[in-house]
C-alpha cells in the first residue's frame, strides 16, 4: 500500500444546531484518486472545504503526512501550500493576466524566485493549451479556459494533494470535457486527489475508490468499479438512478 497521506478521524461539523458533518473517517494514501459522491446537500463542499481549513470542524482529528493538523491559521496557511484546491467559481484576479495569476502564489507566497517560477508556470499552460493566452485578463476567457487557469494555479505551487470540488458545475457543456481531461490527465500522473463531482463517467474512470456521503454519514467507501457497478445501498442506487447512470 502506497504512503498515507490524509488521515481522517472523526470528524464532526455543525452550524449552529444543525450537524452536517457526523462522526466521518477515511484515509487517502499517495497517488490515490476519491471520488466524493452524494446528493446535493449531503455535506460534501462542508466536508472537502475543512480538508483545506475553510471551514472549522468542532470534532474529530486530522493529519497530513503523519502529522497531526492542529487547527490555527498560521497551520492551514502553510498546509494550504501543500493542498491545492480548486472551486466551482475559478476566483481569478481580474486585474491581472492569466500569468500573473499563476505566478502569484510562487512568488508572494512560497517565496520563489520569478526567474524559476515563470518558465514553470508557461510550461503548465503550454500543457493545457494556454500558452498563448498568458497576457490576457480572465474576462477575455471562456468559463472553461478560466477553470483550467484555476487548475494550472493550484499546479504551480507543487502540491501533494488536490481537492476539487465541483469544478465543472458552471461550465457550459461543451466546456466540461477539456477540464475533465486535465483533471485525468493528472490522476494518469499519480496525482493524490479527492473530487466532488456529478460527472459519474468521469468519476468512473479517475477514481480509485468513491466515498458515498448520505446526510453527513459516510455510508459507502468502496472500490469506484464496484460502487458503479453493484451499489451497496438502497440510496446509493437511488443516487446512480438519479443522475440516469
Amino acid at each position: 500500500m502506497a504512503d498515507l497521506l490524509l488521515d481522517v478521524q472523526h470528524l464532526s461539523k455543525a452550524y449552529q444546531h444543525n450537524q452536517i458533518l457526523k462522526d466521518i473517517s477515511f484515509q487517502v494514501h499517495k497517488g490515490e484518486v476519491v471520488a466524493l459522491l452524494g446528493r446535493s446537500g449531503s455535506g460534501k463542499s462542508t466536508l472537502i472545504r475543512t480538508l483545506n481549513g475553510l471551514e472549522p470542524f468542532q470534532g474529530g482529528t486530522l493529519a497530513f503526512a503523519g502529522t497531526p493538523i492542529d487547527p490555527t491559521p498560521a497551520t492551514w496557511l502553510a498546509l494550504r501550500q501543500r493542498i491545492g484546491m480548486v472551486f466551482q467559481s475559478y476566483d481569478l484576479f481580474p486585474n491581472l493576466t492569466v500569468l500573473e495569476n499563476v505566478l502569484l502564489a510562487p512568488v508572494k507566497v512560497a517565496k520563489r524566485p520569478r526567474a524559476d517560477a515563470e518558465p514553470e508556470a508557461r510550461t503548465l499552460l503550454t500543457d493545457v493549451g494556454l500558452a498563448d493566452f498568458a497576457d490576457r485578463y480572465p474576462r477575455q476567457l471562456s468559463g472553461g479556459q478560466k477553470q483550467r487557469v484555476a487548475i494550472v494555479r493550484a499546479l504551480a505551487m507543487h502540491p501533494e494533494m488536490m481537492l476539487f470540488d465541483e469544478v465543472t458545475a458552471s461550465l457550459d457543456p461543451e466546456m466540461v470535457r477539456g477540464v475533465l481531461d486535465m483533471m485525468t490527465a493528472l490522476a494518469q500522473r499519480e496525482m493524490t486527489m479527492i473530487v466532488v463531482t456529478h460527472e459519474m463517467g468521469f468519476a468512473r474512470q479517475v477514481a480509485d475508490r468513491v466515498l458515498f456521503l448520505d446526510d453527513g454519514v459516510i455510508t459507502v467507501d468502496t472500490p469506484a468499479e464496484a460502487f458503479f457497478t453493484a451499489p451497496p445501498t438502497d440510496s446509493a442506487k437511488a443516487f446512480l438512478a438519479s443522475m440516469n447512470y
